[in-house]
């Protein structure tokens, strides 16, 4: 996996940057206008070569690929490039394809940034008057004409000045009228050109996402500065939550923009599709990007004096001179349930990689084979996505073949594997049916002992414990303190050689099948909250324990759990006195990592079998336009949750800067889980309000099951604290 650029990469875009730094600022965007295009900026690009970047280098390019493309286009949208960037770059590419030496001259100076030549987007023998974007500036037009595709000259008595939303230089040109030279014809030559529509679609999609990061930025930076009842704006949960949410959309542009281009060079069935929803989201969630920052600065962001303005008018007008962008989802729909083609163009070489490697396919392969051989209907019979899932049969089974923890050390009776390859596992086992909260808590609970525990626990505790014999849960919260488990009052006092445990814990999922507990305990009350806790192990069967059961309407079962004098030894405590924030650290960034991206793929993939079986007067619903819309929405989201999660997953194993990965991860997965089950759950209404085994039991459960997921293991709120805090760099939100 990875989601680095390339050295030359890196140094392509912070060239770009620089330059547009000096020649695309404001002053500069500001001073193009009414025309929106700067002669001298696009001389300056065309100098540096940037025309020429989709351009083979025996033609006079840089034969760069798809994703270098992309990221000179990320640029250009956070500087608001004034001129035709886009679509000149999939011209050049189109002439360079189709022009032969016929057209070498054109094509020269159109690299070199002499001249400009630009695209429309739609067939000119059923448009033949069509807007056209860079048409005032434009001396040439490539077009398909029918079956031809054509060259069409554009005089200056063609080209029309008009007042726009955003400044930019589009015309409405009437491009049948005109004469045109003919490109190519046929198949090859109506394919390369339907592949250029296609790469237009993405690289506007990666300068929406430019935009939108920008405006988010200028937002952050006011935020930081402007105060209001004597406090810095950003502290308000009011400005930095939206913020937060919104830059979770733009990151999810531009992640669609990056799987549709690994697709394409991947040759996977999901490309074409991916590029309709990559310019759909971006036009949509970009533009509401720009729209909050701008909100985020008042009154005073509706002044020309500010630049935010700037920012939200241009990336309404972008996409828009395709038309209404709206219908990019139904076009993905199509792809994606229809079988609609599409001609794709060429990716070139592509450096990020979202697979998982060889072995991860070979975990996967060996958790399969041996569910398919020990697992029986009966065991299958008993699986559930809670605690009430745990099979002890299952559990001890993989134990035994050292796949209960894969990616702990050998000495914790794991495999050493590599991360991803540990996440491949848990993905196999959840495409099994057998979820494993149990397990997950038990290789927290074995690392923690392996670090901090004494010669006792790992001698009477941690093998039980790794060997599948018994399950651990986790005592955090209260009734009291919800998610600030630095507020613990749950007491543990000295009791001579060991510790008195008094008090009441809440949701310790699975006490009822566990043995043990991980317990947060206060046991100092005259410093600061978060260094009075310490660490223990608790037996939950010791004397003095209570479990109480607590049922969910999500079919799940937690329990509140009393302590009335319950006596533990020293050695059962885990770290330091009073040192249990550093303990449970590990814990809590293990727990803040992760996403719900493959129940969110179950209950899609059950929606869909739905959508098979259902019957209306216009057919099976999987064949509505509506229903694929629905479906494909979902679709989207699913996968932004998936790279969000590779991301969070990579930057950990990678050491990387993280910014929050984990955290939003977390909190837009289960925020899309829950949105896509009440959706879903209505587009295969009546029959999902019944529990009937299968499809129509999923997609009930997973509306039920939502719900939690926005709450457990930190609410959305404070993963939206966080993402703001680390990757917007806004002022903390919490006490």
């Amino acid at each position: 996996m990875n989601f680095d650029l390339t050295d030359e990469q890196e140094m392509v875009r912070d060239t770009f940057a620089r330059f547009l730094d000096e020649h695309s600022s404001t002053i500069r965007v500001r001073a193009a206008h009414p025309s929106g295009f700067d002669p001298a900026l696009w001389q300056g690009l065309g100098e540096m070569g940037a025309f020429g970047m989709r351009v083979p280098e025996e033609f006079g390019g840089l034969g760069m690929g798809l994703l270098d493309a992309a990221v000179l286009m990320d640029e250009a949208g956070r500087s608001l490039v004034s001129g035709p960037l886009a679509e000149t770059l999939v011209a050049t590419r189109l002439l360079s394809q189709l022009g032969g030496d016929a057209q070498a001259d054109v094509l020269s100076r159109a690299i070199g940034g002499e001249t400009v030549v630009t695209v429309a987007l739609h067939d000119i023998a059923a448009m033949p008057s069509q807007w056209v974007p860079g048409g005032l500036v434009a001396e040439s037009v490539i077009a398909r004409r029918g079956n031809d595709i054509v060259l069409v000259s554009v005089p200056e008595a063609a080209r029309k000045a008009e007042e726009n939303l955003a400044s930019t230089p589009i015309a409405e040109i009437d491009l049948g009228a005109l004469d045109a030279a003919v490109l190519g014809s046929g198949s090859e030559a109506l394919a390369a050109f339907a592949a250029g529509i296609e790469e237009w679609k993405l690289l506007i999609a990666a300068g929406l996402a430019g935009i939108g990061r920008e405006a988010l930025k200028l937002a952050s930076a006011y935020a930081n500065e402007r105060m209001a009842f004597g406090q810095l704006i950003g502290t308000f949960q009011g400005i930095s939550h939206p913020l937060a949410d919104r830059l979770c959309e733009v990151d999810g542009a531009k992640f669609l923009v990056w799987k549709a281009i690994r697709d394409i060079y991947d040759g996977s069935d999901e490309a074409s599709a991916g590029i309709s929803l990559a310019l759909h989201w971006a036009s949509k969630y970009c533009v509401d990007a720009a729209s909050q920052a701008l909100h985020t600065f008042g009154g005073y962001g509706l002044t020309t004096e500010y630049d935010v303005h700037l920012f939200v008018l241009r990336a309404k007008a972008w996409p828009l001179v395709f038309g209404d962008t709206d219908l990019l989802l139904d076009e993905a729909a199509r792809r994606l349930y229809a079988g609609e083609a599409a001609s794709l163009p060429d990716a070139g070489e592509v450096p990020i990689d979202f697979d998982l490697g060889d072995e991860a396919r070979q975990v996967c392969e060996e958790i399969a084979k041996l569910f398919e051989e020990k697992v029986t209907p009966e065991m299958r019979a008993r699986f559930h996505y809670s605690w009430e899932g745990y099979v002890p049969e299952v559990h001890k089974m993989l134990a035994d073949n050292n796949l209960l923890f894969p990616g702990l050390p050998e000495v914790l009776s794991g495999r050493n594997i590599s991360p991803y390859a540990k996440i491949a596992a848990m993905g196999e086992l959840e495409k099994q049916g057998y979820n494993t909260p149990g397990a997950n808590v038990a290789a927290m609970v074995s690392m923690i002992i392996h670090k901090y525990g004494s010669d006792e626990l790992k001698r009477d505790v941690l093998p039980r414990i790794i060997n599948g014999e018994v399950l651990t849960s986790l005592g955090y919260s209260e009734p009291s303190c919800g998610s600030d488990v630095f507020a613990a009052q749950c007491k543990a006092t000295p009791d001579g050689n060991g510790w008195r445990i008094d008090g009441t814990k809440m949701w310790t999922s699975g006490a009822n099948l566990a043995d043990y507990v991980l317990m947060l305990c206060r046991t100092n009350t005259e410093v600061p909250k978060h260094k009075g806790l310490t660490m223990f192990i608790v037996p939950l069967k010791a004397e003095g324990v209570t479990v109480q059961a607590v049922h969910t309407f999500m079919n799940e079962r937690t329990n509140i759990t009393f302590y009335d004098g319950v006596r533990i030894p020293d050695s059962w405590r885990l770290g330091d006195v009073d040192g249990g924030t550093k303990t449970m650290s590990a814990a809590l960034e293990l727990e803040h990592g992760g996403g719900f991206s493959k129940v969110m793929k179950g209950m899609i993939h059950a929606a869909e079998e739905l959508c098979g079986e259902i019957a209306t007067p216009a057919g099976k619903l999987i064949d509505q336009p509506h229903a694929r819309r629905r479906l494909a929405k979902a679709v989207a989201h699913l996968w932004i949750s998936e790279m969000m999660t590779y991301r969070a997953q990579w930057a950990s194993v990678e050491k990387k800067p993280s910014g929050g990965f984990g955290p939003m991860a977390k909190m837009w997965s289960s925020e899309k889980f829950l949105v896509d089950s009440r959706d879903l759950l209505d587009l295969t209404a009546p029959l999902s309000l019944s529990k009937r085994t299968g499809a129509a039991a999923l997609v009930n459960q997973c509306f039920r099951h939502a719900h939690g997921t926005t709450i457990y293991g930190g609410t959305s709120e404070v993963h939206r604290s966080m993402v703001a805090e680390r990757y917007l760099g806004l002022p903390r939100t919490r006490g």
